[in-house]
C-alpha cells in the first residue's frame, strides 16, 4: 500500500487507515485479529483508536494483538483523548485529564508510546493553550511521537495550528486533524480543509463511506444485519438516507457499474485522493468488509468520473466561504 506523509511532518502512514470503533464491542478478538493481520499484510500501517471506544476495550484489544500478531515497529498507532462519559460535559481538554488519559491509554495498549495522539474534540471550557500544552508535554516526554486534533471547526483548527507554529522547537506542530469526510459529507471543504492545507495539517477522514450508505446497501431498504437496523447505530445512519443522499448514491452506483468495480471502491477512491487527505479511516465489522476496502488500492478514478461525482455531491458554498467574488 502506498505510504503518505501526514501533513507537513516526517511521519508516513498508509493511505488507508484501520479504524477500531467497534473493537471490544461488536468486534471480538478473533475478528479483530483477522482484520489486523489482513491489514498489515496488505501494507497497512495506520491503526486508529480512542480511549472511549468500547469503554477502553478497543485499546486493550489492540494492545493484546500488537506484538503477538504484528510487529509494533511496523504500525502507526493513533489514539485520542478528551471525550468523557459525562452528560453535563462531553469533552474535557484540561491538561490534567488529557495526560492522565494518555497514561491510561498506554497501559491498555501495552506500549510506552503512541505514534499519533489526538485531542478528540474542542473543549470550550478549557483555554486552548492549556489543551495544546498537554500535546507538547506528551511529545517532549516521549509518550507520543506526533500530535493532532479531531472534530475541530475551521477557526479552532487554524487557531490551534497557528499557536503551535508560533514557537517552533518548543511547541509541537499539529500533524493531523480527523474529521468526517465523504461524498455525503463535504462540510470540511468550507473552512477546515483550506486551513489544513495552508497550515500543513494532514486530514484523516472518518466515515469515508458515508456511514456505510455509499456502499449502496440501503438502496432497496435497510438490511437486517446493517448498522441502520441496529438499535445503537440506526440514528447514526439515518441522516444519510434522505432523497439528496440517494441521488449521490445512485451516481456512485452508476460510476461503479461503468468501471466494473463496486460502489464502495468508487466512494473510497474519491475521498482518498482528495487534496489534503492523508488516509481515510475505514471501520469494518468483518474481515470481508475490510478486504473490500483494501481492494481499492489499485483503483484511480478517471478524471471525468471524479468531476461527475464532484458535481452531483457539491455542497453549497456561499458568502463568506472561500471564493465568493462571483456572487
Amino acid at each position: 500500500m502506498e505510504q503518505r506523509h501526514l501533513g507537513r511532518t516526517g511521519l508516513r502512514v498508509s493511505r488507508i487507515g484501520l479504524g477500531t470503533l467497534t473493537w471490544g464491542r461488536d468486534t471480538g478478538e478473533e475478528a479483530a485479529a483477522e482484520q489486523l493481520k489482513a491489514f498489515w499484510e496488505a501494507g497497512g500501517t495506520l491503526v486508529d483508536t480512542a480511549d472511549v471506544y468500547g469503554g477502553g476495550e478497543s485499546e486493550y484489544l489492540l494492545g493484546r494483538l500488537v506484538g503477538a500478531l504484528v510487529p509494533r515497529r511496523e504500525l502507526v498507532i493513533a489514539t485520542k483523548a478528551g471525550s468523557v462519559p459525562d452528560p453535563d460535559r462531553r469533552f474535557d481538554g484540561s491538561r490534567g485529564h488529557l495526560l492522565s488519559a494518555l497514561d491510561d491509554s498506554l497501559e491498555r495498549l501495552g506500549t510506552d508510546h503512541v505514534d499519533l495522539w489526538q485531542v478528540h474534540a474542542f473543549d470550550p471550557r478549557t483555554p486552548l493553550d492549556e489543551t495544546l500544552q498537554a500535546l507538547d508535554l506528551a511529545v517532549s516526554s516521549g509518550r507520543a511521537r506526533y500530535a493532532g486534533v479531531s472534530n475541530f471547526s475551521g477557526w479552532q483548527l487554524a487557531k490551534a495550528a497557528t499557536w503551535q507554529l508560533a514557537a517552533p522547537g518548543v511547541r509541537t506542530r499539529l500533524a493531523s486533524t480527523q474529521m468526517e469526510y465523504s461524498l455525503l459529507q463535504r462540510g470540511v471543504e468550507r473552512e477546515v480543509l483550506p486551513a489544513a492545507l495552508d497550515l500543513g495539517v494532514g486530514l484523516l477522514p472518518s466515515s469515508p463511506l458515508g456511514r456505510g450508505v455509499l456502499t449502496g446497501k440501503y438502496r432497496e431498504g435497510t438490511p437486517a444485519d446493517s448498522r441502520g437496523a441496529s438499535a445503537s447505530l440506526a440514528a447514526f445512519v439515518e441522516p444519510y438516507l434522505d432523497e439528496a443522499a440517494g441521488r449521490i448514491v445512485d451516481a456512485v452506483a452508476t460510476a461503479a457499474q461503468g468501471l466494473a468495480v463496486t460502489p464502495l471502491q468508487v466512494a473510497l477512491a474519491w475521498v482518498r485522493d482528495r487534496p489534503g487527505v492523508a488516509a481515510p479511516i475505514v471501520g469494518a465489522r468483518t474481515g470481508a468488509q475490510l478486504a473490500a476496502a483494501l481492494s481499492v488500492e489499485a483503483l484511480s478514478l478517471p478524471e471525468e468520473i471524479r468531476r461527475a461525482l464532484d458535481d452531483v455531491s457539491a455542497p453549497v458554498h456561499r458568502y463568506p466561504d472561500q471564493d465568493w467574488s462571483t456572487l
